[in-house]
């Protein structure tokens, strides 16, 4: 399966210079979170298969602009063609709004998907919006990851962690694939494509 992951930033090659056969070969779409709904709108338009995504920290006019033909994922597993893809949106809380959570909040998410994940024997692609913490995090407040993802990785070993959040514009060192275990961590930053 191959998959297309975005996030944070509107690829220009997506929107604006938009071809079709650019999403000819791709079977699923991950948004990571802080792209325009229209964005996300305009490509589960042209594409046949799920255009899925989590809520980033910048998210808060889909509530009154949802993005149209695509599918929340946030606090479930969704299964597509064998594939388990479990999201969780949102960035640690550094102000007041939607999709902001304490490490404590975060880890009380995790807790609620129990059933979930017994029910589904666990996840092969984490979809969130954040990092993990300690794993290509940023060493302010607003871009500190959640530890709950990295005990999510050690306990059900999903061959992907798919995350936004962390501009690789902004920090030259930044780094766009990391390893953690058994589980390949990939930054989504504007567009990155990987097979499962």
């Amino acid at each position: 399966m191959k998959i297309m992951a975005i996030s944070d930033v509107e690829s220009p090659a997506l929107w604006d210079y938009f071809q079709p056969e650019r999403l000819k070969d791709i079977d699923v779409i991950l948004s990571c979170g802080d792209l325009d709904p229209r964005y996300l709108s305009f490509l589960a338009t042209f594409f046949s298969g799920p255009v899925l995504y989590v809520h980033g920290n910048h998210d808060s006019c889909y509530g009154t602009t949802p993005p149209e033909g695509c599918i929340s994922i946030e606090d479930r597993i969704y299964e597509y063609k064998g594939v388990r893809f479990l999201g969780l949106g949102g960035s640690m809380r550094y102000k007041p709004g939607p999709f902001q959570y304490t490490q404590f909040e975060m880890n009380l998410r995790v807790l609620k998907l129990w059933f979930q994940l017994k029910r589904r024997k666990g996840f092969d692609v984490l979809v969130t919006h954040a990092p993990a913490y300690g794993l290509g995090d940023g060493k302010n407040l607003t871009h500190t990851g959640f530890k709950a993802f990295l005990t999510l990785m050690e306990r059900y070993h999903p061959p992907f962690f798919i995350h936004g959040h962390i501009h690789l514009s902004y920090n030259p060192t930044a780094r766009r694939m990391n390893q953690y275990e058994h589980t390949t961590v990939i930054n989504a930053y504007e567009k990155y494509v990987f097979e499962i």
